[in-house]
């Protein structure tokens, strides 16, 4: 099949050129590709730009961040004399893993748009575009050096496997390509695999991009030598889980990984008081976000931002559709995970009702860079981060306790627990270390969307000392953990297959 492509390029005028019908059905948006486009290191920038403002477009268009990483183990449960309470029951669905349910249609909450959670075409868009990207980087682009191309190349690999690995987070097994212009049809590829690819792949560019950029308006907004590192432990992490035979060495190469990123002295925890410029953004603790901000006009569905769940008046308006919060998480969890008193995130994150079974909770944590002046409805102007150092810390330790390597994985607890003025952790190791790791990030990234992934990757959805919505087993091997996927996937593609466990009625 000639390999021929639809180019949309939003510069002054559109064109695109014929195309054959895809496996994918994918065409590359706004400034995704064009032998007549990269003229200039600057078309490049938008390019890379472009791709991030797709990525983020993924999560922008339903309420992700909750409905993929904090609710579907059970532990938050929506307030029913909240404003169109009916709407919010959605996390009571979640929490029991009723996602045909969810996306069913017909339902109170379908302005939340959950169905598109099942559409993978938007990552495929940017997978596409930087595949496209490093092809013609290595074609040659007048005024990129040497060293910018590799940067370059370095950013858009990064995006694409974080793209790949997030998919694999949502579908369990993906189609994975790298080349430019791709048209054959392939059927999905075991994520173990998968990732292993990713990282590889990565471990090629690392060392080309810095840890830091001379611009402080970048931190965390471009891809640096430490968004890559946390990609390649999260990705390490994840296989340890599902690649048992070869655990060690994924331990082994998170930890190294850790030790390198500490070791740069790139970044730092911030204290608490600091908090607000942490989820503001742009902070010395962001590895990598998605950076948006009213001062830009930035276009922020108002149901994405987990801080919308969790909020009421004054940080929610007008006050008579905001007197309690959306959600909260069961006192019991709380209580569970915030037993140290001597803790500051508990006063810093949460206000006097974080043991509450009821919507007066709040989670402060989100609270930070409210600038409502009137009654209008919106969210505080924060960023959506992916990765940031305080869980990477917490990921090295995980990884170097499953090593033996206790004393080296309680001093990074420790890291974590004193910028949070808590009582250092004074435990055994083995068994005991690895459990307290694993509610430390617990406390740590909550509401962050890293928890249920936790509990999948670590097998404790498997457990009701861990989680409220146990999956047995069974469910677990069948894909019960999984997204289903849309059956748009299977136009073109003749090798597709789509997730039993929900093809089959999602029990």
């Amino acid at each position: 099949m000639k390999k021929v492509i639809i180019y949309t390029l939003v510069i002054a005028a559109s064109f695109c050129l014929p195309a054959c019908k895809k496996f994918l059905n994918v065409q590359p948006l706004d400034k995704l590709t064009g032998n007549n486009f990269f003229q200039s290191k600057e078309d490049v920038i938008a390019n890379i730009y472009d791709l991030s403002r797709i990525a983020f477009g993924k999560m922008n268009e339903t309420h992700y961040v909750g409905a993929v990483g904090e609710y579907r183990s059970g532990e938050v449960l929506h307030e029913s004399q909240s404003d169109l309470a009916p709407a919010r029951e959605f996390v009571e669905y979640l929490g029991r893993n009723d996602i045909l349910g969810l996306i069913r249609g017909g339902q109170p909450w379908d302005f939340y748009n959950f169905g598109r959670i099942t559409d993978w075409n938007g990552y495929y868009q940017v997978i596409q575009g930087a595949n496209i990207l490093i092809a013609k980087l290595d074609e040659g682009i007048p005024g990129v050096s040497d060293a910018e191309k590799g940067q370059f190349k370095a950013e858009a690999a990064f995006l694409r496997s974080l793209c790949y690995f997030t998919m694999v987070r949502l579908y369990g097994d993906v189609v994975y390509y790298t080349d430019a212009f791709h048209s054959t049809a392939l059927p999905r590829e075991n994520f173990v695999s998968v990732l292993n690819k990713c990282i590889a792949d990565l471990s090629t560019y690392k060392g080309q991009i810095p840890f830091t950029y001379a611009d402080p308006a970048l931190k965390g907004v471009r891809a640096n030598r430490g968004s890559i590192i946390a990609l390649m432990m999260e990705m390490n992490m994840w296989n340890a889980g599902f690649d048992g035979a070869n655990a060690n060495k994924y331990y082994q190469a998170t930890a190294d990984l850790g030790k390198e990123l500490v070791g740069s002295n790139a970044y730092r925890l911030l204290p608490l008081t600091e908090w607000a410029t942490v989820i503001k953004g742009r902070s010395d603790e962001s590895l990598f976000e998605f950076y948006q901000s009213i001062n830009y006009g930035d276009a922020v569905l108002n149901v994405a931002p987990i801080a919308d769940m969790f909020l009421h008046y004054p940080y929610k308006r007008p006050e008579y559709t905001h007197r309690v919060s959306f959600a909260y998480y069961r006192g019991e969890y709380m209580q569970k995970i915030f037993q140290d008193g001597s803790d500051k995130r508990i006063s810093t994150w949460f206000n006097e009702d974080i043991f509450t079974d009821n919507g007066k909770f709040m989670m402060l944590k989100f609270a930070k860079n409210s600038f409502i002046t009137g009654e209008e409805d919106a969210n505080p102007d924060n960023t959506f981060m992916i990765f940031r150092y305080g869980g990477e810390l917490l990921l090295y330790a995980e990884a170097l306790a499953n090593l033996g390597q206790d004393a080296e994985a309680i001093t990074m607890v420790n890291k974590v627990r004193d910028r949070a003025q808590a009582s250092k952790y004074s435990g055994g190791g083995g068994n005991e270390l690895k459990d307290f790791i694993f509610f430390e990030r617990s406390r740590e990234l909550i509401g962050e969307g890293h928890h249920y992934f936790d509990l999948v990757r670590t097998k404790r959805i498997l457990s009701s000392q861990w989680t409220y919505n146990v999956l047995t087993s069974d469910k677990f091997s069948r894909g019960a953990w999984t997204w289903p996927i849309s059956s748009n996937a299977l136009n073109n593609n003749p090798f597709m297959k789509l997730n039993e466990y929900w093809v089959n009625g999602g029990n």
